[in-house]
């Protein structure tokens, strides 16, 4: 896949909008956990390798268990995760899986557990690393060795 354009090169005003968008996700109240949790769980779904290697890495770096990250999958069936981490879950699988729409019962749950800008905030880290997973798996991005 390394003849494959690289967005960066290409469309350099594309790209530095994706950027844009990255840096206001990080200028957010969001916690490092929760950005990565969704950042995996989104990669996971989408089977983004390049993504879910480059944000276990960050995970890790941020203070995440090997044990969390290796059940993040199966999140459902763990006794690993909080309520809101539950809820943040269920919500980037449902942005992610768009086509079966976000349920009342999900997004009421995110509702319950976070506060308007905060879930504001959630949804738009969910669209932002879906939007990059796209890019990495239509470009054929690999993590390195």
């Amino acid at each position: 896949m390394s003849n494959r354009i690289k967005i960066n090169e290409v469309s350099p005003a594309g790209y530095q909008a994706m950027l844009s968008l990255e840096n206001y996700i990080e200028s957010t109240s969001l916690t490092k956990k929760h950005k990565e949790l969704i950042k995996i769980r989104a990669s996971q779904i989408n089977g983004c390798a390049y993504c879910i290697n480059m944000h276990t890495i960050d995970a890790r770096k941020a203070g995440e268990t090997e044990q969390r990250i290796y059940a993040l999958s199966a999140w459902r069936d763990t006794p690993f995760f909080d309520e809101q981490e539950r809820a943040l879950l269920a919500l980037t699988e449902e942005v992610t899986l768009i086509s079966n729409h976000v349920s009342d019962v999900t997004y009421n749950q995110a509702a319950k557990v976070f506060d308007r800008t905060y879930l504001a905030e959630l949804i738009m880290a969910i669209i932002t690393i879906n939007a990059w997973n796209r890019i990495g798996i239509a470009t054929g991005m690999e993590p390195a060795l």
